[in-house]
């Protein structure tokens, strides 16, 4: 358990900058004081976009449990999956609309910037 550490997501959110960038995507601000933290906002859209770690977020593709104490980690993984369900709840309840991109999705920016595009449209 010691040995696995959050980096935070740095280079996730900053491919996600570039991918905002590229395609002219804008009004987007970032570390706003919004419930569940989410990693960009779109205010005037009320869009709150999070790009969660296949690992940490639970990814059904990609996630996979620690082979040492498991069950902590079943404890702490789905604690962090029950607060996401809790803030995408409460953020749609607020008027917000939420976007969540996982990890491996940032390997195919154009399908990112697309389902972005998607969101601004609705």
């Amino acid at each position: 358990m010691s040995r696995i550490r959050g980096r935070g997501n740095k280079d996730t959110e900053l491919a996600m900058i570039q991918i905002l960038q590229k395609h002219h995507i804008s009004g987007w601000r970032r570390n706003q004081a919004v419930l569940g933290k989410p990693d960009f906002i779109f205010p005037k859209q009320k869009i709150a976009l999070f790009v969660d770690g296949c690992f940490w977020h639970g990814c059904p593709k990609h996630s996979n449990m620690p082979r040492n104490n498991q069950e902590f980690w079943a404890r702490k993984l789905q604690a962090n999956k029950d607060r996401d369900k809790f803030v995408n709840k409460e953020l749609r309840e607020a008027g917000w609309r939420v976007v969540r991109v996982w990890e491996h999705e940032m390997k195919y920016p154009e399908k990112v910037a697309a389902k972005l595009i998607r969101r601004f449209n609705q």
